[in-house]
């Protein structure tokens, strides 16, 4: 359990730095078991079927899932909002969220996010061949999501925190760019990523991700 100092530093570090390492967040038979059984329910294979898309954020096609498919990845958003409330300092409401499997030497290049990522959590689910891969996050602060996606950072500064299965790094997706600038060294590796917004800032008409569900006709207005 997190003792009360440990979530002040955290929150401290959130606030001060755009992002927080959680590392250990969950464990690494948690994360092995919820992505075997995934796999098998939604038969995903290399090839990734029905979930294999093109993102301009990567170099390669990946495997994207998303909440409303698999509802098993809503539990992890919607159980883990109190923790990540504590970290924010605020009180929370979930958007929406998604897992993706990045092929082996994939990247993903520099960007910001919509306005429904006002926080958000990358969670490492597997790596297949148990090698960590890093996450990058600008420490300079925007005002709004940028428009452009690039290759690096720039000049800009940065911090990137290297993370194995079970480990999370919470994140201001909307105000600070964030991108993996290594390539994978696994053949392939699976994360999570889960967005809220606060309740009482200025993105809480994007709770439960009401614009997107309203657009695709998965909700009505």
């Amino acid at each position: 359990m997190t003792s009360k100092s440990e979530i002040d530093q955290e929150r401290r570090a959130y606030r001060r730095d755009g992002y927080v390492s959680l590392p250990g967040l969950f464990p690494i038979e948690v994360m092995d078991a919820f992505y075997v059984r995934l796999a098998a329910d939604l038969n995903l294979s290399s090839q990734g079927g029905q979930f294999l898309v093109k993102n301009p954020l990567l170099l390669k096609q990946a495997i994207e899932v998303y909440g409303h498919s698999y509802p098993p990845i809503l539990n992890f958003l919607y159980g883990m909002t109190p923790r990540v409330a504590q970290v924010a300092g605020c009180a929370l409401l979930p958007t929406y969220c998604y897992l993706r499997v990045y092929q082996k030497g994939d990247i993903c290049r520099v960007h910001s996010d919509r306005p429904a990522c006002e926080h958000s959590l990358s969670l490492t689910i597997a790596l297949s061949d148990r090698r960590p891969w890093a996450l990058s996050v600008e420490a300079a602060r925007l005002e709004a999501q940028a428009d452009t996606i690039e290759g690096d950072f720039g000049a800009a500064k940065f911090g990137s925190v290297t993370m194995n299965e079970g480990d999370a790094v919470m994140y201001q997706g909307v105000h600070h760019r964030h991108g993996r600038l290594e390539p994978n060294p696994n053949e392939w590796s699976a994360h999570l990523f889960l967005h809220w917004v606060d309740s009482a800032g200025p993105y809480k008409a994007q709770a439960f991700d009401r614009p997107t569900l309203e657009q695709v006709g998965l909700l009505q207005t």
